[in-house]
């Protein structure tokens, strides 16, 4: 009886820490540089513009129309499409 509630235990505590690598990963910010190497460069002169204004490079989503850079100042985000469109009133949802 012991030895299985001392496997139970362990079995707990292992998943709780494999859930908390996960919550993690979920919050984890790649280093600027990293997402900046994957911007065109019409999305990069656009980044740049927008940086001047608080934005920040939060991340960049694949589609079928391409990358999308989204950017975030405070709780507004703005996006750029590969050619350097910039919508700041982009109809997405950022999870917190």
């Amino acid at each position: 009886m012991l030895f299985d509630l001392k496997i139970n235990k362990e079995a707990i505590v292992q998943a709780v820490l494999e859930r908390e690598v996960l919550l993690e990963r979920r919050h984890y910010i790649p280093e600027q540089s990293n997402l900046w190497d994957k911007l065109s460069l019409a999305q990069k002169f656009a980044t740049s513009s927008l940086t001047q204004f608080g934005y920040d490079l939060a991340f960049i989503r694949s589609s079928k129309a391409g990358n999308i850079a989204v950017l975030l100042c405070d709780s507004n985000a703005a996006t750029i499409t590969d050619d350097g469109e910039i919508d700041t009133s982009p109809d997405i949802t950022i999870r917190p």
